[in-house]
Formats: structure tokens, sequence, C-alpha cells
């Protein structure tokens, strides 16, 4: 039996095995409950956070009421260019201070932390003014709308020492922690290639979010909107209620979904990052005046490092899939396959070795070889292999899933308001969520650009 396989065994435990089948009712319940417990320790009025929320559209609203499920976090200031939005945030929260200025915001001095959720295009610039102040920092993904903007970022964080933490949550799920240490126990054996993808099949799924009936220059502020943009435009509602679907303000499929996928496969495996990065892509159904792909496919190569071997990744985004509604991560190794499931809650390891014995017939040259050759090579093998040599070994699928109710982003928000109370590492800093999204990034550089990417992961440039 190899080591790895006795690493995997030994993570698994006696029980597993006995019933032949799941990780999921006592592993998942027992460190829930731990987790549950660790969040609710009575929090002192000194260790109160006072948060505000730049940016207050879906990934906005969502990411505070994740936040204020940690105990302790005051929600009690927003900020939104839209004065609609100003005014559901008091509508659900009366005493908040809300602004149309994020500079106000990190004026004041009773903030301790910010969370960012912006289109992509204001993240790096109001996160660098954040940590500058002296603010706690959570980024919406992708951190930069820019792969330029990654390694300034990185530095502000270094100097100003700003407790930072890039908003993919798939990194906090209690699922993705197990994949992980059953992977690094050998339980797929020598990986090879991952698939991953995201389908959709629905209008909001691809970005033709509700406009308001009052949308205009009168409730938009869109100068302040489009002061950081390199083309100005004459307002335009799409622009800013759609904004995922232009170059200018998002980035695209790859930077709304790639990061994600890619986040969770080097959470999993402990990579630094791809070598090459190539992409495809079309306009094929959403043709509403955007100007990303709504399908689009990348080949990317991760070469052979002190952490993993050689590996290659399929990534797809498909906005008009007839499959529906679908993502899924693929991690494929040499003796089985990591299956995980798309909301990063769940997973199954089905496991397929080789027998020891090579194979002989079947599909094969063996009877195209006179009859004499053919016992002569049959005998042989038969000495050589026993029965149980030629036979496949039969090894139970494990599935993990998280209990009912959980949510990786409550989790996520927990490590992160941990480290702003006591310092402890977040769980996806700059470094991390920027080695994350420079590939995803890249896929859309290969896709205008017509032309693979070199990626320098260790030093985080562009070749």
């Amino acid at each position: 039996m190899s080591t790895d396989r006795r690493k995997f065994l030994k993570h698994l435990g006696t029980s597993v095995l006995l019933t032949s089948a799941s990780l999921t009712a006592l592993a998942a319940k027992e460190e829930n409950e731990s987790r549950l417990l660790q969040a609710e320790k009575r929090v002192g009025p000194n260790d109160k956070i006072r948060i505000a929320t730049i940016g207050i559209g879906i990934m906005g609203f969502k990411d505070t009421r994740a936040a204020l499920t940690v105990p302790g976090v005051e929600l009690v200031a927003v900020c939104d260019l839209y004065k609609g939005r100003l005014e559901r945030a008091k509508e659900l929260y009366p005493d908040v201070s809300p602004t149309v200025d994020y500079r106000e915001i990190l004026d004041r001095k009773d903030i301790d932390a910010v969370i960012i959720a912006t289109g992509d295009s204001w993240h790096s610039q109001i996160a660098i003014d954040a940590m500058r102040k002296g603010k706690a920092v959570y980024s919406e993904k992708p951190m930069v709308h820019q792969i330029s903007q990654g390694l300034e970022e990185i530095k502000v964080q270094q100097e100003t020492k700003a407790v930072f933490q890039v908003g993919s949550q798939r990194i906090s799920s209690i699922a993705y922690k197990k994949a992980k240490e059953l992977y690094e126990a050998g339980a797929i054996g020598k990986i090879n290639s991952i698939e991953a993808s995201f389908n959709r099949q629905s209008a909001l799924g691809a970005w033709q979010y509700t406009i308001p009936t009052d949308a205009g220059k009168q409730t938009v502020d869109w100068a302040r909107y489009q002061a950081n943009a390199k083309v100005k435009h004459d307002y335009d509602s799409n622009r800013f209620f759609r904004w995922r679907n232009y170059r200018e303000y998002g980035t695209g499929v790859a930077g709304d979904l790639f990061v994600h996928l890619l986040t969770g496969i080097h959470f999993i495996t402990g990579s630094k990052g791809p070598e090459r990065i190539f992409s495809i892509g079309d306009l094929d159904y959403w043709k509403d005046g955007r100007n990303v792909p709504d399908v689009m496919s990348a080949v990317i190569h991760y070469g052979e490092t002190k952490e993993h071997p050689a590996f290659q990744v399929t990534l797809r985004v498909n906005f008009i899939s007839g499959e529906g509604d679908h993502t899924s991560t693929k991690i494929v190794g040499s003796e089985g396959v990591i299956d995980l499931g798309g909301e990063g809650d769940s997973f199954t390891i089905r496991k397929n070795r080789m027998p020891i014995a090579t194979g002989i017939g079947g599909w094969d040259s063996l009877e195209t070889y006179p009859l004499a050759q053919q016992k002569l090579l049959l005998d042989a093998y038969n000495n050589k292999y026993s029965a149980n040599d030629q036979q496949a070994p039969v090894i139970p699928d494990v599935s993990y899933r998280a209990p009912e109710g959980y949510n990786a982003s409550n989790d996520h928000f927990a490590n992160f308001f941990e480290s702003v109370r006591n310092g402890k590492p977040v769980v996806e800093n700059a470094v991390f969520g920027f080695r994350a999204a420079a590939p995803a990034l890249a896929c859309n550089d290969s896709y205008f650009e017509g032309k693979i990417i070199r990626w320098d992961a260790e030093n985080m440039k562009i070749i």
C-alpha cells in the first residue's frame, strides 16, 4: 500500500470506511457546531467592530447581511451612487449614515472596517485609499480591475499592515477545507487535470439586472461613477445598473466567475498560479449592447512546482446553456476525482485505480496474431499475474455535505473580523487574491488580443 493511500485512509477514519459512504452527517455536523460555538463567544464592548459598506448593490447587501451575522459587528454607514439604494439601506438599517462620497467614510475615526462591493473598476482605488486611512478592508473579487493594479495594492497593504481580505468565500467553506485535507492525503493520487465550469440559463444570471423606474442623472451620480474611466460616456442606465456587461467597469465572465473557480483550485492544490493562459469566446445570445462575451472557455497550464506536479485546467462559462444553472469543479488525479458542488458546500470523491496487471485481449492487438502466438502470450500473462492482480479494486465513493443552512460567506466574514480583532492572518490576503484574479483577467487579455498570455506566478507579472 502506498504512503499516500495510507494517509488517505487515516484521514477518512474507520467509521467512514465501515459505512462506505459518507463524511456528511457526523463530521460536518460536529465541525459546524464547533464553528458556531466559536462565533457565539461573548463579545465585550471593546471588541465591537464598526463597519461601512461602499457600494450597496446586489453583493453589497448580501455581504452586509453576512457580516452582521458575526457577533459584535455594527453597520454605521453606507455609500452608493444611486439615491434609491441609500434609501433602501435606511429602510433596513435606520441608524446608518448614507453618503455618495466614499472618502467621507474613510475620514471617519469611528469606522474600523469597510466592505468594498462597488463595480470592479473601483475596487483597487478604494481599497488603497482605505488602507492608507487605517481601515481594515474586505474587498469583493476580483480585487483589481486591471492586472497592472495588483502589485501596487499588495505594496500598500504590506506598507500599512492593514487587515485586507478578498471576498471569494469558497476559501472559507468547511467543504473546501475538508476537500483540501483529503487531496493532500493522497485521495486521488497524482493530480493531472481540472475541469471547472459555470453554466447559466436566465436573464438575471446573464446580468440583465432590474433597472429602477427613476434611474437617471437626477438619481445617479454619473460623474462620480465615471471619474476613473479612461473613456467617458453619456449617461446610460445599462452601464450603471448592468455594469458587469462592460469592460470599462467590469471584468466579464472571467473576473466574475473564473476567479471563483481559480480561488478554489489554488486553495485546494496550494498552487501559486499557472504559466500559460489561452482563452476563446463568443457573444452568442445576449446581444444587448454588452462588449464582453457570454460564452468563454480557457485552457490554463500549471507547471511543476514544489507545491504540485504539472497539471492543466479547463474553465468554461456559458450564459445560455441548455443544461441550466450548474456549476462544477472536478479535480482529476491518477486514482480518482474530487467533484465539488456548485455552491462550495459539498463534494464527492470517486476513486478508480488500475489493476496491477497491464491487461491483455479485448480492445487489443492480441487477436490479430496467430493462435499459437496468442496462446504463448496468454500463458505467460496468466503465469505473471494472479486473478486478483487482473481485477481493478472496488473502492466506495466518499461524500461530504455541509449542514443544512450553512453559508460559507458567513464563515468568510467571521474569519475577516477575527483578523481585525486579534491580528490572526486572514484566509485570503492580497497576494493570494491577486494570484487568483490575475490569471482570470489574463483570460480576458487572451480573448481580446488573440494570444497566449505567459504568467510568472512567483513574481506575479506578465512575461
